[in-house]
């Protein structure tokens, strides 16, 4: 597992923090027009080329949580989505948004309150998030859904996430899962998805993990 590297860009209104531990180079930050990430620049991240507001706009892209922002502001703080929402990545991990409390989570990475992406493949080296070990593996999935779930009374309000051990990740809270097509597939207030790689009726668990090698360590 790569050495962890947690790095502040301190602006005079802004500090951005990178979480090496989190990000899998999505490049939602880089590809942002704009000057506050540039390639090759000393530094990379400048939070004085940008208003507060273009700050917290970029950060909030990143789908993994490596991104967060704090203010001298504190009304411009980042705040949780008005929806839970899972998206099945294709041939990828959960990305998932909303107002998250992801059992373990740092305290010293407080964009995973809001942001998250979860491995699903079963073979990342920083379980329960996902380091892009999917590429060049063995696991397919499209991200199709079959189920549909129940409809919600509420949007909104806490996602707790809990891992169990050897198990799969269960969900507790009003949540809709995307599709990887796009697709507003399935809703409700609890489930289980599989994060072993192994379930035939991904994204939820079917209890493959039972009996197998696989371990959430």
């Amino acid at each position: 597992m790569a050495k962890r590297i947690i790095k502040d860009s301190t602006g005079d209104t802004a500090t951005v923090t990178w979480d090496s531990q989190l990000c899998i180079h999505v490049g939602e930050c880089g590809k942002a027009k704009g000057e506050l990430f540039e390639r090759g620049r000393k530094p990379w991240c400048d939070p004085n080329t940008s208003s507060d507001e273009a700050v917290l706009e970029v950060v909030k892209r990143c789908p993994t949580g490596s991104l967060s922002v704090v203010f001298k502001d504190p009304a411009m703080g980042e705040t949780s989505a008005a929806e839970n929402t899972i998206t099945v990545v294709y041939g990828g991990p959960l990305v998932v948004q909303g107002d998250l409390d992801i059992e373990g989570a740092p305290d010293d990475s407080p964009g995973l309150k809001f942001r998250a992406s979860l491995c699903r493949c079963g073979l990342s080296k920083t379980k329960p998030y996902c380091d892009n070990s999917h590429e060049g593996s063995d696991f397919k999935d499209y991200g199709a859904v079959g189920d549909t779930g129940k409809p919600l009374e509420e949007t909104g309000g806490p996602l707790k996430v809990l891992l169990v051990d050897n198990g799969p990740i269960r969900l507790s809270g009003n949540v809709r899962i995307v599709a990887g097509s796009g697709r507003s597939a399935w809703q409700g207030t609890a489930t289980a998805l599989c994060r072993c790689g192994l379930s035939k009726n991904k994204p939820f668990c079917d209890g493959s993990h039972r009996g197998s090698e696989w371990t959430s360590d």
